[in-house]
Parts: structure tokens; C-alpha cells; sequence
């Protein structure tokens, strides 16, 4: 029985990864779907046909990695909030992690903020890149994190830092 069905918390190994070859060339995303629901906004918006379902509807999506480029419209468009984007090809020390996001107030770039993982618990620390909500992402705001490139994997939410002062001194 995997850990999931034991506690409600995917791992790593619960969905398919990008390789780290592939995550060092850019952006990148990873769908953390694992239920078979009738579901398919990822593999119809996808403008690189990069996610497909093969068969029933109710099929897990599948990612070609090498068609695509880590736009991020699958992840605004996936009603269950299950995709991200993570890109290592920013050097040793940090990598780039894409959250869909539905708050209010939405965070501003250079804020910091503690970092979640799965299992909702603080593992770091890391600062808003970049804040996207065009109109065609449907009210779900996609944020960009720099976190650090050991927890790429393992980041899947964020809250502003509870430590004093919000924004990131340059």
C-alpha cells in the first residue's frame, strides 16, 4: 500500500518526474494527478501537445517532457490544482518552483515566504519571482518561487514569512 492511500500525501514516487537532465535544460511541469477522474483542461489547452490521455477520459495524464517548455497554462487551467513547474537550470544553489494559486491577497515579487511541502509542513524558505494572472488563467494566479534547488521537488505551497519583515532585502 503506498503511502498515499495510508495518509493522503503523495511522493516522489506516486507520479512520474521529469528526469534531472531534462529539469537542468528549464521549466518544466509535473502533474501530480493520481486520481482517475473524467478530467482533461491540462491535455486539451496544451499548445505543444505536450499532455496527453490516452484511452478513457479517466486516465491519468501523460507528460511528453521534451515537448514542453514549462508555459504554465496547464497548471492555471487544472481545476484540481495538481500541476507545478519546476526549473534547475538556474545554478547549484537555487531552482524555480511554479504554484497555482487562488488567495487573496495575492503575494508581491519580493516577498519571502516560508515554503510547504506535501505533507503541509515548513521545510525552508524562498522569495515570489514572478506573480502571472492574465485573464486567460480563470481567476487561479500562477507564482513563481525561488526556493532552494535541494527542495525543487518537495515545495508545493507557500505562506508569507512569518519572521519580520516581508520583503526580501537585495
Amino acid at each position: 500500500m503506498s503511502q498515499y492511500l495510508r495518509d493522503g500525501v503523495l511522493d516522489l514516487d506516486d507520479f512520474e518526474l521529469p528526469s534531472k537532465q531534462r529539469r537542468e535544460k528549464g521549466r518544466v511541469i509535473i502533474i501530480e494527478c493520481v486520481q482517475e477522474i473524467p478530467c482533461n483542461p491540462c491535455s486539451e489547452i496544451c499548445p505543444r501537445n505536450a499532455i496527453t490521455i490516452k484511452g478513457d477520459i479517466t486516465n491519468i495524464p501523460q507528460v511528453d517532457f521534451e515537448k514542453c517548455n514549462g508555459c504554465g497554462i496547464c497548471i492555471a487551467n487544472c481545476p484540481g490544482l495538481a500541476i507545478f513547474s519546476v526549473n534547475e537550470s538556474l545554478g547549484q544553489e537555487m531552482a524555480e518552483v511554479g504554484i497555482p494559486y487562488e488567495f487573496k491577497p495575492l503575494p508581491e515579487t519580493g516577498d519571502s515566504v516560508d515554503l510547504i511541502d506535501r505533507a503541509g509542513q515548513v521545510v525552508g524558505t524562498g522569495t515570489v519571482k514572478r506573480v502571472l494572472q492574465p485573464k486567460s488563467y480563470d481567476r487561479t494566479a500562477l507564482i513563481y518561487l525561488m526556493v532552494p534547488r535541494e527542495l525543487s521537488l518537495q515545495i508545493r505551497f507557500f505562506r508569507k514569512s512569518l519572521k519580520s519583515g516581508n520583503k526580501k532585502k537585495s
